[in-house]
């Protein structure tokens, strides 16, 4: 095979700085698919039931997983060019700022973010994830995390619509001490101290880390930190236990078993904000008024995590034979969820069904340097050409503010 320099070159050269990606599957073992990814009915265990279900598809991923008994590449993105593959993550090693922009390279010497399609047929465990200073003791990134419903993807709400995010303000530290405490009684009552919020689709929200939440049953686009590290502190869910390995797995050994430990992970203040609907959810934002010119682009995900841009997203929705050129701040992963096109001449197209292994048309990686001068897009279909795209750190320096919506 030739080297991967040599094939990533060829390939954006044909892209015009598009780089064609492969779906990317990743299971779970501790939670049941809502079948929602568009796979073959056969292929949600395709990896077999002893690693769990396939519930995510993830985008433009330069960050494995920590799933026990995985193989090194999974959730690694693949680029595809002429019948060869390689990791976008080889691609940005060889060619750096070519791909990521001079900003992320030099201080991150990677693509340090990624998104995915998270789908599960019911909620999953209370659960927060680590900050960077205490995911750093067990040799980690943090992850601040963000939540998009693509209506495209969301024509079932399966079993549970509703998330529990933080903790009911009055609830004290001792309480949850309590609650993990209690792990193998039963349900540990962790849901008694939170609040759920009902999901809608076309809505999102803002996640930082050391935030508990319950993610529902909706089908959510995740725009995130380049990291799979997590803290599960409920013991069952819709009757089935919970490791209590998965409560502790990201916390040093010497600290498993104190609680008070795990408690004081969770940032205080912001699991009981009063206002935490007000501070962490999102309604799309349109960028400019173009809906004349056949096309609207509107933000999803935008605000900040502690004081810091860390990643923002778009959904761009292009009107049948519209055709546009767009500019971005920086360089972006792409998935398509909605009609067909082609985007600087590589061919856009949304699947109905996917065979695991099969290449598709609808993911690409567009580089920073395609982003600034532009890419072409058309909508070659008969019905909108929608997609979703997600940027990584200071790319939008206009994004929009957490709550900025309501100002509309």
């Amino acid at each position: 095979m030739a080297n991967v320099k040599q094939l990533a070159s060829a390939a954006l050269t044909e892209g015009k700085g598009v780089l064609r990606l492969a779906p990317n599957w990743v299971p779970r073992v501790f939670l049941q698919p809502g079948r929602r990814l568009k796979l073959h009915p056969a292929d949600y265990y395709a990896l077999g039931t002893h690693r769990g279900g396939i519930d995510e598809r993830w985008f433009s991923s330069t960050t494995p997983t920590t799933n026990e008994g995985a193989p090194p590449d999974e959730g690694l993105s693949y680029c595809v060019h002429a019948g060869q593959k390689f990791t976008l993550k080889d691609v940005i090693a060889e060619l750096g700022a070519e791909v990521v922009g001079d900003h992320i390279w030099n201080k991150y010497q990677r693509w340090p973010v990624y998104s995915k399609f998270f789908d599960n047929m019911g909620p999953i465990p209370h659960h927060m994830h680590l900050d960077t200073e205490r995911a750093q003791l067990v040799g980690q990134e943090g992850k601040p995390e963000s939540y998009y419903y693509p209506p495209q993807l969301n024509s079932t709400v399966n079993n549970f619509p509703y998330t529990f995010m933080g903790l009911e303000p009055g609830t004290t530290k001792q309480d949850v001490i309590d609650c993990l405490a209690r792990w193998n009684d039963g349900d540990n009552g962790i849901l008694d101290l939170s609040k759920a919020y009902r999901l809608k689709p076309g809505t999102g929200w803002l996640i930082p880390p050391r935030v508990l939440h319950a993610p529902g049953s909706l089908l959510t686009y995740e725009p995130q930190w380049g990291s799979d590290v997590f803290g599960m502190y409920q013991s069952m869910v819709e009757g089935r236990a919970v490791p209590r390995s998965l409560l502790t797995r990201d916390f040093p050994k010497d600290k498993h078993d104190d609680l008070e430990y795990i408690v004081d992970a969770l940032d205080w203040e912001k699991n009981v904000d009063p206002h935490f609907k007000d501070s962490n959810y999102l309604e799309p934002i349109p960028v400019a008024d173009t809906e004349r010119e056949g096309y609207i682009d509107r933000w999803i995900v935008y605000g900040k995590v502690n004081g810091e841009q860390l990643f923002t997203a778009k959904e761009l929705t292009v009107n049948p034979g519209a055709k546009l050129t767009l500019k971005d701040g920086g360089a972006y992963g792409w998935i398509t969820v909605q009609g067909e096109g082609k985007i600087n001449g590589l061919r856009l197209q949304t699947p109905a069904m996917i065979r695991f292994g099969q290449l598709t048309d609808d993911e690409v990686f567009v580089t920073a340097k395609a982003a600034a001068e532009g890419v072409t897009i058309e909508n070659t279909g008969s019905e909108p050409l929608v997609s979703l795209r997600y940027f990584g750190p200071d790319a939008q320096p206009d994004a929009p503010n957490v709550g900025d919506y309501q100002r509309r």
